[in-house]
């Protein structure tokens, strides 16, 4: 139960809501104990006419007539306070449940890219769906029906002691047989509990990444294996929940059986009682055997919340996992940052941590706000991950990266971010449409800004294309698109958004040379005074910039204008002659 501690303080949030709660089970409880005790009236009355203690038949049927008036009321308001026990312990559930999905997914949001390096989406998607609906039926279904029955046995056996402490003895005689095997069948519940959540999220990380990758399925034909994989995972998957259903499925019967025994007893030594003469009246044995089966479905109800209170103390526990993890890149200051766009980078050095390779070897060069700054280099060389440390999204290793003069660490994650427009190089669209993916950029955006934006992103026609245009709902990861549309709406996004800083990595790979050029001389009119990188492989599309660098394994190798390096024998002058090369070809 520790890990279920998490928990308390969404009780506590609570508090008034499950107190009130706490006190309406109460005169529900009341009202439903009164049944028995009007049947056993009922029975005594009819006991009374066959001794001829009443003789008077219209006596008997104005009694039976009362009695079963006050058992229907008894019955109708206590069945509307069960409704509203329901409604107020379940509501609660469902906030408790919402409450922790945002806290789960705002603390994914704030873990850093190695944490998604390290763990599995389905893995992800499983704790913040299937977990925690687990522990939803622990703060639902299972503390309302633990304060019923413990409600339900302070009542009960408080009035059955009250009217037969003997008969009551051996009536509750099974419960602590009963307690134990409860106790030993919730252990084996707990660790098949645990085993199940995990091939669950096994099963869910399988699924998703093959709808992801169907593509390369069908292009590969590998869709029978790709079955055969899943069927064995699915198969392991359901003998793990067998082992769990055929200890759950003892339960029941369980509780059937000790409850059974129980109504035996009441039987045997409330009638032997009543010869004996030590229970005077009829009524009372039938008030016990009501009262012991109105304890059957509570009692029941201990093992089936047992088992509630294991998963979800199995499900806390994977999703505590998660929430136990420090991000690593931290917002270190309260107050606003403005930012200009000048950048420098002084001996930066970087190794990622998953991979242990060094990506980044004493890296030092300045940019000021307005220049554009052309990174080209080998795959693998490293040009990616300066994108990555000017947003942030990785600290460096060693070395400092100042923008205006004052340290990254030192300026406000949140406004630092705002004021970079980036474009990745595997650009990402999500499943919306068109003009709200631009407008991810800037939610506030008009229609004419998003135009203009795409206009200068050279997708505008495209766009106006299709059959809805910008209301186009693109698939999955903008599967809709071709490559090079989706390149285009991406700088459309970044470029909507009017940063100071610009990063674009690689993002036109995917266009011709014309319209390529098209974007860039657009891009040079909007980034006038914004700082701007480029990473690319082709020198057409870094050639304008103010200044290119060239990096090898991580280190700086050549740096200078287009026109410099070009006449000066390294990497850069020999792929621009290749690429010359291939273009006149």
């Amino acid at each position: 139960m520790r890990a279920l501690r998490h928990l308390n303080k969404y009780f506590f949030k609570y508090k008034f809501r499950l107190i009130v709660g706490l006190v309406i089970t109460i005169i529900a409880r009341i009202f439903a104990t009164m049944v028995p005790t009007l049947v056993g009236d009922s029975v005594d009355v009819v006991e009374q006419y066959i001794n001829h203690e009443i003789t008077d038949i219209a006596e008997v049927k104005s009694g039976l007539i009362f009695n079963i008036s006050l058992i229907a009321g008894a019955l109708l308001i206590s069945a509307f306070f069960t409704f509203l026990m329901r409604q107020t312990f379940i509501v609660v559930s469902r906030f408790i449940e919402f409450d922790l999905k945002n806290e789960v997914f705002q603390h994914y949001e704030k873990l850093s890219l190695n944490f998604y390096k390290k763990n599995r989406t389905g893995d992800l998607m499983n704790r913040i769906s299937e977990d925690v609906s687990k522990v939803r039926m622990y703060v639902g279904p299972a503390l309302m029906y633990s304060v019923n029955t413990i409600t339900l046995f302070v009542v009960v056996i408080g009035y059955m002691i009250s009217i037969a402490p003997e008969l009551t003895l051996y009536t509750i005689a099974p419960l602590p047989v009963l307690s134990i095997s409860i106790y030993k069948l919730s252990v084996a519940i707990h660790k098949r509990s645990t085993i199940v959540q995990e091939f669950l999220s096994k099963l869910t990380t399988f699924t998703q990444e093959s709808f992801s990758g169907i593509t390369v399925i069908k292009a590969y034909g590998i869709e029978p294996q790709t079955q055969k994989n899943f069927t064995e995972l699915s198969n392991s998957s359901k003998d793990k929940n067998l082992d769990l259903a055929k200890v759950q499925a003892l339960f029941f019967p369980l509780m059937v059986l000790l409850i059974g025994f129980s109504n035996i007893l009441v039987i045997y030594i409330g009638g032997k009682q009543f010869i004996e003469g030590t229970i005077q009246d009829l009524g009372v044995i039938v008030e016990f055997i009501i009262f012991v089966n109105m304890l059957t479905w509570p009692v029941a109800t201990v093992g089936w919340v047992s088992s509630i209170v294991q998963q979800a103390e199995a499900s806390q526990v994977r999703i505590n996992e998660f929430l136990s993890q420090v991000p690593e890149i931290t917002n270190n200051v309260t107050q606003k940052s403005q930012i200009k766009g000048n950048i420098s980078f002084d001996n930066v050095s970087f190794t990622y941590d998953d991979t242990n390779i060094t990506a980044l070897q004493n890296i030092s060069f300045d940019i000021k706000n307005g220049e554009t700054i052309g990174i080209v280099g080998k795959t693998g060389a490293g040009k990616s991950t300066i994108l990555d440390l000017i947003g942030r999204l990785y600290d460096v290793s060693s070395g400092e990266i100042k923008i205006d003069g004052t340290p990254i660490k030192n300026l406000n994650l949140i406004d630092l971010r705002k004021h970079i427009g980036y474009v990745p190089q595997d650009a990402f669209l999500f499943s919306d449409s068109i003009k709200n993916n631009i407008k991810f950029g800037n939610e506030t955006a008009t229609d004419n800004e998003v135009y203009e934006a795409t206009k200068n992103a050279v997708v505008h026609k495209n766009i106006i294309g299709f059959n809805k245009g910008y209301d186009t709902i693109l698939g999955e990861r903008g599967i809709t698109l071709s490559g090079g549309q989706k390149q285009r709406v991406s700088i459309a996004r970044a470029i909507i958004k009017d940063p100071a800083i610009l990063l674009f990595d690689d993002c036109l790979s995917a266009v011709d040379t014309e319209t390529e050029e098209e974007i860039l001389n657009n891009l040079r009119k909007i980034s006038k005074n914004k700082t701007t990188f480029i990473v690319s492989h082709r020198v057409s599309t870094t050639k304008n910039a103010n200044k290119i660098i060239v990096l090898e394994d991580g280190k700086i190798t050549q740096q200078g204008t287009h026109n410099q390096l070009v006449s000066t024998d390294g990497y850069y002058k020999k792929l621009y002659l290749k690429q010359l090369s291939e273009k006149e070809i």
